[in-house]
């Protein structure tokens, strides 16, 4: 089983990459319409057109560069290069361990990063200007954004010796988990709980995207939830009293394009945190 995964993710065809993105955002699209967490009065399509500009910078940042990891990845199996050849792992622990560190360094790590630097977070500030998060948002990320995460995914490949199979199963899996916690999904109190404790869950993202301190600079997670609970990032606020945005912005132009595009440059911005 854990052979035929490796073989997969070793060849999986763009195409069946872009049906996890889309697939994705079309099922939770429909269940977020079914279950809704909070009644947005706003165009669903028109939001979701900004959003989707976004991923689709996204979608060519990564295009553009995955020569590199290809590249890297290639050079860590074959020198058998980085802190997952430390010793002989079984496929089963080495799929996870290099999971769980991808995350770390790939995300998490990266994320943290972005709301610390004041030049950094200006361009991060385009996700979280985002007044209706939905499934959409998920991938809602300024193009120099995509640059910093790309870096990092290279770094954890680099540190990790992560094979691009790995690299591919992860980022298959993070496509559709942070659709998955980004959804405008209601779930009973106690599942959404109980994900948590292993996967950032929808109700546990809807905090990051808070639209003040100390929320927003908490539950920094992409797929697992392990790596805030060990930093001590984790925090847990009632649904009923998060309000998305950012106190810094203006959020009615939080489909303004070029509003967006100019965060990162625009001087009359404070970076304050």
């Amino acid at each position: 089983m854990i052979d035929q995964i490796i073989h997969y993710f070793s060849t999986i065809p763009s195409l069946h990459r872009a049906l996890i993105l889309a697939g994705g955002i079309s099922i939770f699209w429909l269940v977020e319409s079914a279950i809704p967490l909070f009644s947005f009065s706003y165009h669903k399509w028109k939001h979701a057109g900004v959003n989707l500009f976004f991923t689709f910078t996204t979608i060519l940042v990564n295009f553009a560069l995955a020569f590199l990891l290809v590249k890297a990845g290639d050079y860590v199996v074959q020198h058998r290069f980085g802190l997952l050849y430390l010793t002989q792992l079984p496929n089963w622990l080495f799929m996870i361990a290099g999971l769980l560190l991808l995350d770390l360094v790939g995300a998490w790590f990266i994320h943290y990063i972005e709301h610390k630097v004041k030049w950094m977070w200006k361009f991060h500030m385009v996700h979280h200007a985002d007044t209706h998060v939905d499934t959409t948002t998920a991938n809602r990320h300024h193009p120099g954004e995509s640059v910093f995460r790309f870096v990092f995914t290279m770094i954890g490949v680099l540190l990790l010796g992560t094979p691009i199979w790995l690299v591919m199963m992860y980022q298959s899996l993070s496509v559709v988990l942070t659709q998955f916690n980004h959804a405008n999904i209601r779930l009973p109190e106690k599942l959404d709980k109980a994900i948590s404790w292993v996967l950032v869950s929808p109700n546990m993202h809807k905090v990051h995207h808070h639209y003040k301190r100390p929320e927003t600079d908490t539950n920094y997670g992409n797929i697992f939830s392990i790596w805030d609970r060990l930093f001590g990032t984790y925090h847990y606020t009632p649904m009923d009293q998060i309000k998305f945005g950012l106190d810094v912005l203006d959020n009615n132009a939080d489909e303004n394009m070029s509003y967006q595009l100019g965060i990162p440059f625009n001087k009359n911005i404070s970076t304050d945190r």
